[in-house]
């Protein structure tokens, strides 16, 4: 079994790795992978849904300061920079 290096603070690294495949797997109780599979499907996928939540907060947060500007285009909303 290859030992998995980790960065930082080697236990919290270890957490969320663990945090990441637990969550794929309640959702695809049936799936199975390699090591690089799971890197690249499980662990990528759920640091793509953390990093899509903390920049939701970043945009709506220079939303109100008043940095960036909605634009409604149909359904979905797209942000910019303010007009001057």
């Amino acid at each position: 079994m290859r030992e998995l290096t980790l960065s930082g603070n080697n236990e919290l690294d270890e957490a969320r790795l663990i945090a990441a495949i637990l969550h794929y797997l309640a959702e695809h109780p049936r799936a199975m992978d390699t090591f690089e599979g799971i890197a690249e499907w499980w662990v990528m996928r759920e640091q793509v849904r953390t990093e899509v939540t903390h920049i939701e907060r970043a945009i709506l947060r220079l939303t109100a300061q008043g940095v960036i500007q909605e634009v409604l285009a149909g359904t979905e909303v797209y942000y910019r920079l303010r007009s001057l």
